[in-house]
Parts: C-alpha cells; structure tokens; sequence
C-alpha cells in the first residue's frame, strides 16, 4: 500500500511517500480502505517532534473508509461497513487499522469526505459546548480562531445557543468567514498590529464587554494568545485552552487565577469525552444531526492528493486556510 512516512523530525519535508506492506488487523481491530484522511495540527506537532513514535512512523488519526477485514473480537462492523474515526494513529495510508472501538459508522446520507471532516472537530465542540462548558444563552464567549475549522464549528453553535461571540482570526481575509459562522464583533491579530499584543487584545475584549470581560474563552492558539485570554475573562470566568496551534502555553503560577478573578482554567481533551465507545457513538450521532440541520457547516479548506501531505502541512502551518484540510488517496 501507498503511505506517508516521517522519516525524522523536522518540517513539512520529512513527510515522505512510501510502499510500505499492507497491515493485518489484530484483536479489535479493523482494517479500513481510506476514502478520505483529515489533516490536523496534532500531526504538525507530531512530525515537528517526533514524539508520537519512533521515526519513521505513518502520520495521521483521523478520517473515513470502507471495512475491508476484521481482527479477531471485533464487534458492531462488518466488511463493506463504511466507517468514520477521530483516533487510529498511521492514518495517512491507503489501507488503515482502526480500532473498533473507536470507529463509529457513517448514515447513508453523510458522505466519506463529510465524515471525515466534521468528525473530530464536530466531536471536539461537541463535548465544549456540552460537556465542559454547556453553552448558556445570554452569555459572552471569545473564540480564538474563529475562520478555522474548530472555530466555526464552536461560533456557529454558540450564537444557536443565544451566545454572543467575540472571534479573532489571523488576517483581514478571514474576517468574513467568521462572521458567516455568527460572530458578532472579529477582531484581528495581524502580527505586528496593536492586537497581535495580549494586553491590548485583552483590552479591546474588555471594551465590547462594557469592563465585564468574557464568560468563557476557548483558545486552541496557545502561547500567542494564553496571557489575552486569561485577560479577557470576568471574575469566576473560564478559560477553555483547547491546543497550542503557536506552540505551549506558558508557565504560570495557579496561584495567580486568584488574583485575576477566581479564574477556572481547563485543559480538556477530546480522549476524555469519547473514549468509552457508547459516549462516542452518542455524541457522533448529534454531530451527524447537527451536520444535516444546519448547526455545523462544512468548510473545506483544501483537498490535496496523499502524496503530497508536506503540501497540506505548509498551507496549514502558513495560516493561509480556512476550514479543514483533506487527503485523498487517489
């Protein structure tokens, strides 16, 4: 089978095309013909560190596919099924092992490429919005990222929910997409400009909240924008961190969230959320509803054949896109 590999660590180069032999399922297992992979930004960090595996390993965790064998004890799929799944590490191949347990099957009328891309950020705002902090008409939230995947996903239900969102994106273009998603004020971090700075960000959210500061802040952003969150929130506010899209957090007292306001902050995951398979399969059945209501919207930032995954990782890394990023494998 067809694969991409990461040789070392390193940038978007080490990721290589590879004949690599194709895989046996185990005990549990599935073997999956892909269809369609997402690309995340776990694996920029993954392929930047080499610290999921021992290079050279298959990149990737999420997307959908067609049952093609099962592993002995695995139950609730059968060959020709297709299947989605957010957790099944090597899945930038053409051939796949997906653990039953963290598949979930695909409606009739979802496609492959529509699982694949609202799987794990549909289930990632599911469990924010539901779960961590259920979301609260009348509230105030600020969503970081609000053009990218995540972020539209998190804005557009939040404002159905009667929540007022408070976005940031990284460039002047990516104002209109967040505002399609119902955002009602956009604020710009252009680097170099007085927002790309967390004081004044902080500032300019505490402006359009008339002093009060946000309810809840979900941040996937990290060290750029970690010291404007904590800023930006109102006493016994939340502060959601979501990623490190800038690289980590960082270091901070916990003794300073008193002095701030009685601040929670949260480092959830989505492992947490979906890791018992009825709880999984729970929330990806909302996910599907809310797919064919209108609550999420799909935006696709860029289908990119397998082979050329490095192409994907430097549009990505590059802030360029909106939405989510596809491989296909053919």
């Amino acid at each position: 089978m067809r694969a991409v590999v990461v040789e070392r660590a390193g940038g978007p180069e080490v990721l290589v095309p590879t004949e690599l032999p194709d895989p046996v399922p185990g005990p549990g297992e599935l073997l999956v013909r892909l269809a369609v992979a997402g690309v995340n930004y776990k694996d920029v960090y993954e392929r930047q560190a080499g610290n999921r595996a021992t290079p050279p390993f298959v990149p990737g965790s999420e997307g959908a596919g067609t049952v093609l064998a099962l592993g002995p004890g695995a139950e609730g799929f059968a060959v020709g099924d297709r299947v989605a799944w957010w957790a099944a590490p090597g899945s930038y191949a053409e051939q796949v092992i997906v653990p039953a347990a963290a598949a979930v099957s695909v409606p009739e009328d979802i496609t492959a490429a529509d699982a694949a891309a609202v799987l794990l950020q549909g289930l990632t705002a599911h469990y924010l919005t539901t779960s961590v902090h259920p979301a609260v008409k009348g509230e105030t939230a600020l969503v970081h990222s609000a053009a990218g995947g995540l972020g539209r996903h998190l804005t557009r239900l939040l404002t159905a929910q009667g929540v007022r969102v408070l976005a940031t994106v990284s460039a002047p273009e990516k104002v209109e997409a967040a505002r399609a998603a119902g955002a009602q004020e956009v604020l710009i971090r252009a680097e170099g400009g007085a927002l790309a700075d967390g004081g004044e960000l902080a500032a300019r959210v505490r402006e359009l909240t008339d002093g009060r500061g946000v309810d809840v802040v979900y941040d996937g952003i990290g060290r750029d924008t970690f010291e404007a969150g904590l800023g930006a929130v109102r006493r016994r506010g939340l502060f959601v961190l979501v990623g490190s899209a800038s690289g980590p957090a960082p270091a901070f007292d916990p003794q300073s969230l008193a002095s701030r306001g009685s601040l929670f902050l949260t480092r959830p995951t989505l492992v947490d959320y979906a890791t018992d398979p009825d709880e999984l399969r729970f929330r990806a059945a909302e996910v599907f509803d809310w797919l064919r209501d209108g609550r999420l919207e799909l935006a696709v930032g860029g289908r990119y054949p397998l082979a050329e995954a490095a192409r994907a990782h430097t549009d990505l890394q590059s802030r360029r896109t909106t939405g989510k990023l596809l491989l296909l494998p053919s």
